[in-house]
């Protein structure tokens, strides 16, 4: 096969990838994706096959990450590039474990290992575009709560790789091809059918929740023009619903969560925020959860915090986010890169990053909270979870995003959390999407966008880990190992004998 055929391949498998996440939500074309990039570095050298996985990657990010733009064209290219070459790095593990028996294990491996590379460097990494992020609502997504997000990563791309070995392979062996297919299967479908048998035992109390969703003027980058009336929508929105409580409408919830944002202005600097802040706690009674920037601990360092605010005491337990994001709440080389890039100007603060997990008492239910991006980091979720968190609770806020696919791919992660942690997740966002998620993955209840709304529900706490969380981390380590094995062998055996005949340098 022609290079610029390759190419073209790649290009197509990268779309074909992006499509399966939000919004299209095409997941059907996860697995071909997968196995048209196979295919796309089969019988290639190592730095072709690590040129068409660039090929795959720039399509794969460039399609998924169009919101980026809403920064900038240049931000948006530059991650895009950025990310692809994570991919050029996987095109050539692939044709090097190609040569191996058994090779659809090895390359499946492989993507688990790069996606884990992606998800730490530089920075802290992007694990945004993993294949276990875009399995919500397909028979695969229950194997989160058993072999967690790696190994969910790893039975997608078994499936795809054992279709490439079945493209090139099977045509020749079709007895072979028969029992491999079938293998392949057969693996991804026990951790489904694992999960399926487990019994719920893990239900405990039930708390009343309600989540405020303020809403916020205006989108993009000016949505903050306006940041007292973003704190005035979710003081008026809980004291409406302090009134409705009141009257007997509606019963009283055990705490209230506000998005993060929903205080851009530093309530321990201000006066005015901070009585606001109490009137609603002390009007609803019950604890707020607030979303807000507080200042310090440096003249130039801002903090992104979530806050228990106690009715008739005050902000209580703090939650700083552990996980800023680069280049958006805080600038790396700042000293360096602000002379080359004047646009880093329009950041003059960075957000010092906490150092704790997001555990709070609400009331006496511990909730894990995670702060927007956090959502999509392993570890973020995994440490309050084991911490005893008995409810997941996202902070987040998209109004930068409104509009974008964004909103809708962080909403299916979440859904994913629950699957993964067998908890209820509540999403609280300045302007959507705030929903109620089950432990299924299913949204009990969700609020329109870009309006101020009160969602309320009962939810049962949960206390139960499940496999995906206990065993996780390690399931992730063990097949970064086989991959890295996998590809050593290979290049051992490739400088031994040569390049095997067939084969293009």
């Amino acid at each position: 096969m022609r290079t610029v055929l390759r190419l073209a391949l790649a290009v197509l498998a990268g779309l074909a990838a992006a499509a399966a996440f939000e919004p299209l939500a095409w997941a059907f074309l996860l697995v071909p994706a997968v196995a048209g990039l196979s295919v796309a570095v089969h019988g290639v050298g190592a730095r072709r096959a690590f040129l068409v996985g660039l090929a795959f990657g720039l399509a794969f990010m460039a399609a998924l990450l169009p919101w980026i733009q809403v920064i900038g064209v240049d931000a948006w290219i530059g991650l895009s590039l950025l990310e692809a070459a994570f991919y050029g790095l996987l095109g050539a593990a692939l044709t090097r474990v190609q040569t191996l028996p058994w090779w659809p294990v090895w390359s499946a491996a492989c993507w688990v290992a790069v996606e884990l590379l992606r998800s730490l460097v530089p920075w802290g990494g992007f694990p945004w575009g993993r294949l276990a992020f875009a399995t919500i609502d397909t028979p695969l997504a229950p194997a989160l709560s058993v072999v967690g997000p790696a190994g969910t990563t790893f039975l997608v791309a078994l499936l795809g790789t054992t279709v490439a070995w079945l493209v090139l392979v099977g045509r020749r062996r079709r007895v072979a091809a028969t029992s491999v297919a079938v293998a392949a299967v057969a693996v991804a479908a026990t951790p489904v059918l694992v999960a399926a048998g487990l019994p719920d035992t893990g239900t405990g109390p039930t708390v009343r929740v309600a989540a405020v969703q303020g809403n916020v003027p205006g989108e993009g980058m000016d949505a903050f023009a306006e940041r007292r009336a973003v704190l005035d929508n979710h003081v008026n929105a809980t004291l409406d619903l302090a009134s409705q409580v009141a009257e007997g409408h509606t019963p009283r919830p055990d705490f209230v969560l506000w998005p993060e944002n929903s205080t851009d202005i530093d309530p321990f600097q201000d006066p005015s925020v901070y009585a606001d802040i109490q009137r609603a706690a002390d009007a609803v009674e019950v604890p707020v959860l607030v979303g807000a920037m507080v200042e310090g601990p440096g003249p130039h360092d801002v903090r992104n915090e979530g806050i228990v605010w106690q009715p008739g005491e005050g902000p209580s337990e703090r939650y700083a986010k552990t996980h800023p994001v680069p280049f958006g709440e805080y600038i790396p080389m700042r000293a360096q890169l602000a002379k080359l890039f004047k646009r880093l100007d329009q950041i003059p603060r960075d957000m010092v990053p906490g150092t704790r997990p997001g555990l709070l008492d609400l009331g006496g239910t511990t909730i894990g909270d995670v702060i927007c991006f956090e959502v999509a980091y392993d570890r973020l979720v995994q440490d309050v979870v084991d911490g005893g968190a008995q409810l997941l609770v996202v902070q987040t806020n998209n109004a930068t995003y409104m509009g974008t696919g964004q909103v809708q791919q962080q909403f299916a992660i979440a859904r994913l959390r629950a699957i993964e942690t067998s908890r209820y997740v509540v999403v609280v966002a300045t302007d959507g999407v705030s929903g109620i998620i089950a432990p299924d993955g299913s949204v009990v209840d969700r609020a329109p966008v870009r309006t101020t709304a009160v969602l309320q529900d009962d939810v049962p706490l949960r206390t139960t880990v499940t496999l995906g969380v206990r065993l996780g981390r390690w399931i992730e380590l063990a097949l970064v190992a086989v991959a890295l094995v996998a590809v050593a062998v290979a290049v051992v055996r490739g400088r031994r004998s040569g390049p095997p005949s067939g084969r293009e340098a």
